[in-house]
C-alpha cells in the first residue's frame, strides 16, 4: 500500500467534529469492550454450575490472563500512541516499522510467559492463591490458557494498533467474533463433552485464536498498515517508544494482576466463598468499566492524531466530552448496582448464600467511588497517549498499586474481610485526588503551547 493513501485518513481525524468523531470510534471500541468482558465472564457463569471451588479456580487463573493482557496491552498502546502521532505528523514509514515490530515482539514474549507457566504450572497456582480444593480446578484451567498466550498477546497488540489507526471496526470484528465463539463453545466443551473447568479455558484457546486470525487479516483491509515481516526493526529508538507509550498500561495491568492475587490469597483466610465472591464482584466490576475503557480507547486516536497536528485545543474539547458522557454513564451503573447486587451475584452462584452475602457488599462498596473514574481514565489514556510517560505510568501505578496493596494490608489487619471489601473505593478516591494536579499541569502546557 502507498503511504499515499493515508492522507484522506488524516483529514478525517484532523477536521471532523470531535465528539462525532469519539462516537463513531467509540461504539467499536466499546463494543469489543463488552464484549470481551462478557466472555471473561461467560467462564465464570458456566463453571458455576460446577461448584464454588471451580468457581474459584476460574478467578484464580485471572492474575495471569491479566498479566497477559498487560503484555498485550504494553506492546499495543506503546506501538500504537506512536503509530498514531506518526499518522497525524504524515510520517507513515515511520508507523509502518513501528507495527512490524511492535506485533513481531508481542508474539514473541506470549511464547515464553506460556513455556514458562507450562514448565513451572502448579508453583505459579498456589503462588496466586489456589488452595487443596482449589489447585486441580486452577491447574485445568491454566494449562489451555498458557498454550493460548502468545495469540492472546498478539490479539490484544493488533486490537489496539488498528484501534490506534482509527480502524476500530477491524479490531471490533475480530475481537467480537473470538468472544462470541467462546460463549457458544463454553457450554459444548464443559457439558457436552464433559470437560468441566478444562473445557471453558480450551474454549477460551480456540476462540483466541479465530480472533487473532481476524485481526491479522484486519490489518490488510483498507487504508490500515500492513504487518510485513521485513519492516520489523528492533533498534533502540523503536524500543524506547514502544516503552515510553507502553509502561503506563503494563504497570496498570500488572497492578491490577498483584491486587487480584492479594486479594484471592486474604481472601482464602475466610473459605473458598470468599475467594469465589471477590472472583465474581471483580468480573462484574470490570464488566461495568469495560464500556468506560471503550470510550476512552475511542478517545485515543482522536487525541493522538490532533496532538501530533498540534491541534491541542480538538484534544481539550474531545476530552471533556468523553468526562462528561463517561460520568453520565457511570451513574447509571452504580445505582443498578445498589439497586439489583445480590441478583446479579446469585447469577453466578444463586445456590450459595455465602458468596452472595459477601459479594453484595463488596459490589455495592466497589460501585460507590466508580463515578469518578470517568475523570481518571480519561486523563491517564490522554497523558499516555500523548507521550507523558512519567505522569500517565504514576497515575497507572496508583489506584492498584499506590493506594489499594497499602489499604488491603492494613485494613484486613483491623477489619478483616470488610477490610478487604472497602480497599477499592478507598484506593479510587486517592487516585481520584492525584489526577487533578497532573491534569491542571497538562492543560497549562498545552494553553502555553
Amino acid at each position: 500500500m502507498e503511504y499515499a493513501d493515508f492522507h484522506e485518513k488524516f483529514e478525517k481525524m484532523t477536521t471532523a467534529p470531535v465528539e462525532r468523531l469519539v462516537l463513531k470510534l467509540a461504539v467499536p471500541t466499546v463494543t469489543i469492550m463488552l464484549i470481551s468482558a462478557l466472555y471473561n465472564m461467560a467462564d465464570t457463569f458456566f463453571v458455576g454450575s460446577l461448584g464454588t471451588s471451580a468457581t474459584a479456580g476460574v478467578g484464580i487463573s485471572f492474575p495471569l490472563m491479566a498479566i497477559i493482557q498487560a503484555i498485550g496491552f504494553f506492546f499495543g498502546h506503546g506501538s500504537g500512541n506512536y503509530v498514531s502521532r506518526q499518522l497525524g505528523a504524515q510520517k507513515f514509514e515511520n508507523a509502518s516499522k513501528m507495527a512490524a515490530t511492535g506485533f513481531v515482539l508481542s508474539f514473541a514474549l506470549g511464547i515464553c510467559i506460556g513455556a514458562a507457566g507450562l514448565a513451572f504450572s502448579d508453583d505459579m497456582a498456589i503462588f496466586l492463591g489456589a488452595t487443596v480444593t482449589i489447585l486441580p480446578h486452577a491447574r485445568s484451567y491454566l494449562f489451555y490458557i498458557l498454550l493460548a498466550s502468545p495469540w492472546m498477546t498478539a490479539s490484544l497488540m493488533l486490537n489496539n494498533l488498528l484501534r490506534f489507526q482509527g480502524s476500530a471496526f477491524y479490531g471490533m470484528i475480530g475481537m467480537v467474533s473470538g468472544a462470541l465463539i467462546n460463549v457458544v463453545l463454553d457450554p459444548i466443551f464443559i457439558y457436552v463433552l464433559g470437560m468441566g473447568v478444562a473445557g471453558a479455558a480450551s474454549a477460551t484457546m480456540i476462540s483466541q485464536f479465530i480472533g487473532f486470525c481476524l485481526l491479522l487479516a484486519g490489518c490488510y483491509r483498507g487504508s490500515n498498515i500492513r504487518i510485513r515481516l521485513r519492516d520489523f526493526t528492533p533498534k533502540f529508538a523503536l524500543l524506547r517508544e514502544i516503552v515510553r507509550g507502553g509502561i503506563p498500561s503494563l504497570f496498570r495491568q500488572t497492578l491490577a494482576s498483584v491486587a487480584t492475587i492479594y486479594v484471592n490469597k486474604l481472601a482464602g483466610a475466610y473459605g473458598d466463598a470468599a475467594i469465589a465472591a471477590m472472583s465474581i464482584v471483580m468480573r462484574i466490576v470490570m464488566f461495568s468499566n469495560s464500556a468506560l475503557l471503550g470510550l476512552g480507547q475511542g478517545f485515543q486516536p482522536v487525541c493522538g492524531f490532533n496532538y501530533g497536528a498540534r491541534l491541542y485545543d480538538r484534544v481539550k474539547k474531545a476530552f471533556w466530552f468523553c468526562v462528561k458522557l463517561s460520568t453520565a454513564g457511570l451513574c447509571l451503573s452504580t445505582a443498578a448496582a445498589w439497586l439489583f447486587a445480590p441478583e446479579i451475584i446469585a447469577i453466578f452462584r444463586g445456590d450459595d448464600e455465602d458468596v452472595i452475602r459477601i459479594g453484595t457488599l463488596a459490589l455495592r462498596l466497589q460501585f460507590t467511588t466508580s463515578t469518578l473514574m470517568g475523570w481518571v481514565i480519561m486523563n491517564n489514556m490522554m497523558l499516555q497517549t500523548i507521550g507523558k510517560s512519567f505522569s500517565a505510568s504514576l497515575l497507572a501505578l496508583a489506584r492498584q498499586g499506590l493506594f489499594l496493596l497499602p489499604c488491603l494490608f492494613a485494613l484486613t489487619r483491623v477489619l478483616g474481610l470488610t477490610g478487604i471489601q472497602v480497599s477499592q473505593p478507598l484506593a479510587d478516591v486517592a487516585t481520584f485526588a492525584l489526577s487533578i494536579p497532573l491534569h491542571v499541569r497538562l492543560m497549562n502546557e498545552m494553553k502555553s503551547l
